[in-house]
């Protein structure tokens, strides 16, 4: 085996992170919120994160680069690079760290962090109410990038925890439930 072989091997026995929650909107809606800017820019991020620049070309290819401030005064930078749209139903990108221009970065607190992390995002409706799943892989990691990514699944939990917790209470301000 070439050595791109061992490295797809070695990501698919990676052990997948996702994590779900329901929301009482439409999936339409959601997808809207998860795709402008202008929303975006009003509820992404940890708990008590107030995102501060937040710009987006959504198209197969384009990106959203976002900066945000930790509770305690620290900016960090952020780029999604979409390799998939399908509305409303999936979104699917490249994450990672970056610095104020876009370029991908290490992770600020974690240097054994996955530079990038294969993201897929779904949107199901049921009875008006939407589920959005995350799932996260990372890729073009070293041994002990996944294992870092694996060892992290309840840090990530409770990141994504505080993503949805904020993302509903935005949808109860823009009258939309939660």
């Amino acid at each position: 085996m070439d050595q791109k072989t061992n490295s797809s091997v070695a990501e698919t026995q990676t052990k997948e992170f996702d994590i779900s929650r329901t929301f009482d909107v439409p999936r339409d809606f959601m997808f809207k919120v998860w795709t402008d800017p202008e929303h975006m820019q009003r509820w992404w991020g940890p708990k008590g994160f107030k995102v501060f620049h937040s710009k987006m070309d959504l198209r197969p290819g384009g990106s959203y680069h976002y900066g945000m401030r930790s509770p305690d005064g620290h900016d960090m930078w952020g780029k999604f690079v979409f390799r998939e749209i399908v509305k409303p139903e999936r979104l699917v990108f490249v994450n990672s760290f970056s610095d104020e221009n876009g370029n991908v970065a290490r992770h600020p607190m974690h240097l054994a962090w996955p530079l990038e992390m294969l993201s897929t995002i779904t949107f199901t409706e049921q009875a008006g109410k939407t589920t959005v799943t995350v799932r996260w892989l990372p890729l073009n990691a070293t041994a002990e990038e996944r294992k870092t990514f694996e060892d992290g699944f309840k840090s990530m939990q409770q990141g994504w925890g505080g993503t949805f917790e904020q993302l509903g209470e935005y949808l109860v301000k823009v009258g939309r439930g939660g």
